[in-house]
């Protein structure tokens, strides 16, 4: 019979100074511990590099200015009944703005142009122009988003069973930030050039 002595595993050793009469083994780390924490300590050096000393990512400013902007507009998205004053806000709220954009390049540019500008700048555009005072269905933003919605007799598609309520206002946000409240509105009874 073998030695029961051999059988049991060594005993570690201790490091030389005891507190209260409690020593503490000396035992290296797990791997698995060591590679956490090394991993760790590159990832902050990196973040510190990037977001603090290069400037690349956004600060923390820009961060809380994106989300305050995109909160308001789910606000302003989410009002029972629109109105001017809530469609000029959605106007000046860059999210808005944003996806009213990317709406109106998708949808609007074919009549209208990148430029808003429609039969002004080209006469082979369908549609009229979208920037200056004089408007042939009314100028005010609600009769725009009702423009937009039903259309018109004289060419326009109704776009609201297309777009839905959200994606039509965004739109005129996005014209409307082209214009300033309170800019005189003339109404004009034909579709001549460089007239909406």
């Amino acid at each position: 019979m073998s030695d029961p002595a051999h059988l049991a595993p060594p005993e570690d050793a201790f490091r030389p100074h005891a507190y209260d009469g409690i020593r503490e083994y000396d035992k290296r780390l797990p791997n698995w511990w060591l590679w956490t924490l090394y991993l760790t300590i590159i990832f902050s050096v990196v973040y510190w590099f990037y977001y603090f000393t290069t400037g690349v990512g956004p600060d923390d400013r820009t961060t809380i200015n994106r989300e305050m902007q995109r909160i308001e507009d789910a606000k302003l998205a989410s009002v029972g009944s629109l109105n001017d004053e809530v469609l000029w806000k959605m106007s000046r709220n860059p999210v808005s703005v944003d996806a009213g954009k990317a709406t109106f390049t998708t949808t609007c540019v074919i009549c209208h142009l990148a430029s808003l500008r429609g039969k002004a700048e080209s006469p082979a555009a369908v549609g009229a122009s979208l920037i200056g005072t004089k408007w042939i269905y009314g100028g005010r933003p609600v009769e725009l988003v009702g423009v937009v919605s039903k259309g018109t007799l004289r060419g326009m598609p109704a776009w609201g069973p297309v777009l839905g309520t959200r994606r039509i206002t965004e739109v005129v946000a996005y014209v409307l930030s082209h214009h300033e409240p309170g800019e005189p509105v003339e109404i004009v009874a034909s579709p001549a050039p460089g007239v909406k």
